[in-house]
């Protein structure tokens, strides 16, 4: 067992139920949504909730919101539509891919110990605290500034034992550089999660992650490239061989965005691309899954059991 922080406070990793390990309840730029709430649409708060209120009811117990400062982080928000609906929200500390230029003022321990702090004591002067941290590189490779955040959090991470969520770019197979950094400033692969995994589908390599150690995020369904089948196919193989409890299924899907000029419009496409929301994997990976062979024993236990021995460090 592990306790894990929450939005709402700590919680123990036998609790978590079903988690959804890479979602954003909101997500945009850092302090839009305090300034200029009129690109969001009416009624934010009551809309998020009353989809959360649906997912809860069809069993979604967590969800990890994976929104760091930079993609507009309002950690008010996520306590208060957590506390509204009833669903465990689990809050990161970290950078994603938008590093603005004064950080390259800043060392990477001063990253560490601001981290460490969002995990420790709180965010923005709440007493709310992040329970994981993330980094994130992509298509370019692990760029400098990225790189500052990855030692950033490898070193938060040795201070706290919050585990590391990573986004990369499994094409280009950029995760061998994210793993060699975060090992050599001593993090153990078995508390990194390489998100996004399933943005390739070469079980090979995706085998070779999980035999280091690390777990993977099977965060981006639907999809379209490779295509949500091909998708549930390279999870399929990997259970197959035998990392069922490996795995984090998950959407990286937004409840909340900036919805342009022509807001219903933005909704019906938003609808058309995914109509399942949150309960994508439930309502057709899952049913995928079952006719594909994947006994109901692993079926019960996903996005059960990898989060949760994710949490746990096992």
């Amino acid at each position: 067992m592990a306790t894990i922080n929450s939005v709402l406070g700590p919680i123990d990793s036998k609790d978590l139920g079903f988690t959804l390990m890479h979602e954003h309840i909101f997500s945009a730029f850092a302090g839009i949504y305090r300034d200029y709430p009129e690109f969001f649409g009416d009624n934010v708060v009551e809309r998020v909730v009353n989809e959360l209120k649906e997912v809860k009811k069809a069993g979604v117990d967590t969800i990890v919101d994976a929104t760091t400062i930079d993609l507009g982080r309002d950690i008010e928000l996520l306590a208060e539509v957590s506390r509204l609906s009833g669903v465990n929200i689990i809050a990161i500390t970290g950078w994603w891919l938008d590093t603005p230029r004064f950080l390259s003022a800043v060392s990477v321990d001063q990253l560490a110990d601001s981290f460490t702090r969002e995990v420790v004591e709180g965010i923005a002067g709440t007493n709310i605290k992040a329970g994981i941290l993330k980094s994130a590189s992509d298509m370019g490779g692990v760029k400098p500034e990225e790189e500052k955040v990855l030692r950033a959090i490898a070193r938060a991470h040795l201070k706290t034992g919050a585990p590391i969520m990573v986004h990369s770019y499994p094409a280009g197979q950029v995760n061998r550089r994210q793993l060699a950094i975060l090992t050599e400033e001593g993090v153990n692969p078995k508390r990194i999660k390489f998100d996004h995994s399933n943005d390739t589908t070469d079980v090979e390599y995706l085998t070779w992650l999980l035999d280091q150690g690390c777990y993977l995020g099977l965060d981006r369904y639907p999809g379209m490239a490779p295509s949500p089948k091909a998708r549930t196919k390279t999870m399929k193989a990997l259970m197959d061989a035998g990392y069922a409890d490996k795995l984090c299924p998950s959407h990286d899907r937004s409840a909340v965005r900036i919805l342009g000029p022509n807001p219903e419009e933005a909704q019906k496409l938003i609808k058309k691309y995914n109509p399942h929301g949150y309960l994508y994997i439930k309502n057709v990976v899952i049913p995928e899954l079952r006719e594909m062979g994947v006994s109901e024993e692993i079926l019960n236990t996903l996005c059960v059991n990898g989060p949760r021995n994710f949490f746990e460090g096992i």
